[in-house]
Order: structure tokens, then sequence, then C-alpha cells
């Protein structure tokens, strides 16, 4: 295989085993495939935020990130407080669940809303620049003049995952017909949600 294919091939593997993994991105993009609400602007932004943070890493900014570990700490106070919050809601969500599929009569929300939490849910996740910045950037390094075509693989990795999350949610809509299975996804959200924040405190402190 060709050293840039194969430069290409590791940085989507890899891309995609560090995305795979269910935290709040994932969480916020498959609830709203399952709405149907917003899916494009979503996935492009998550795909989008995905790219400019492999490519930062590339070229060299997760040096910096190790060097002023300042800037590490800050963001995770603000993404925990962030995380805390929206795991309050869905908290609340799943033990006082309303209707919550559009096409039934349920409320939809607004893009504006939509892309606003989902840039905050990206960029002030002190996990999403561990993956992206440092540990891609990293590793691109050792690509040497290669480590573009590794890039590139991990963004491939990226627009994989969310397209397919986000368009693929509808395929479960069935068995979010029922109140009881949205409790349930809202109530993992929560856990997921607050466990981040907790696990982002004791990171910041």
């Amino acid at each position: 295989m060709p050293t840039a294919a194969l430069a290409a091939a590791s940085g989507l593997g890899l891309g995609l085993s560090l995305i795979i993994a269910i935290g709040a991105q994932n969480a916020f993009v498959l609830r709203q495939g399952l709405r149907a609400e917003h899916v494009a602007a979503v996935v492009a932004v998550c795909l989008l935020s995905d790219v400019v943070l492999i490519a930062a890493g590339t070229a060299g900014a997760g040096a910096l990130v190790t060097r002023v570990p300042e800037l590490l700490t800050v963001v995770c106070l603000a993404g925990a407080a962030f995380l805390l919050g929206y795991g309050l809601l869905a908290a609340r969500r799943a033990l006082r669940p309303a209707v919550l599929l559009p096409a039934d009569g349920g409320a939809r929300g607004s893009l504006a809303a939509a892309v606003t939490t989902c840039l905050a849910l990206t960029w002030l996740n002190p996990h999403v620049y561990l993956d992206t910045v440092v540990l891609l950037g990293s590793l691109a390094s050792t690509w040497s003049e290669q480590r573009w075509w590794f890039a590139a693989g991990a963004a491939l990795g990226s627009v994989v995952w969310f397209t397919g999350l986000g368009y693929g949610a509808r395929l479960l809509r069935p068995l979010f017909a029922r109140p009881a299975a949205w409790r349930v996804l809202d109530g993992l959200i929560a856990v997921v949600m607050v466990a981040l924040a907790v696990s982002l405190v004791a990171r910041g402190l």
C-alpha cells in the first residue's frame, strides 16, 4: 500500500475509534436525528469543527496546548458547567417527558438553538481537543511529509460517522415512537453528561 494511502487509512481508523465512543456530541446528534430536526446543520457543525481541530493539531497547535495547561483548565471548567446544565435538562425530560417527536405534534426547536448547543457541546468539551488537537495532531506528526494524508483520513472518519449517525438515526424512529424509549435515552444522556462534567472538573482542578 502506498505511503499516502497507508497514512490516510491509519488516520481513518484512529479517527473512527476515537469518535465512536458515546459522548456529548454523539448523544446530541443522535437525539436530533431521531427528531429529524435540523440534522444537516448539526452534522455540518460537527464535521467542520472536527476538520478545523484536526487541521490545527496537524499544523502543530497540540504543542501549544501542552505548553500552556492553563488554557485547558479554563476550557475544562467552562465545559463542565455547560455539560452539567445540559445533563440536568436531559434528566428533567426523562422524569417528565412531553411529546418528543415533532411529527407527533411536539414543539420544533429553533435552528439557532440547535446550532448553538452543538457548538457548545463541541468547543467547550476538552475531550474533543485532547482527541483531535493533541492525540491526532501528535500522531500525524509521526508521518512526516505524509501527515496531511493522515489528517485527511481522520477527517473522513468524522464525515462518515456523523453523517451516518445523524441520518441513520431515523431507522430507530419506530422504537422511539414509545415515550418510554425516550425516557431511557434521556436518562442515559443525563448520566453521560453529568459523568463528563465531573471528569472535567477533576481534570481542571
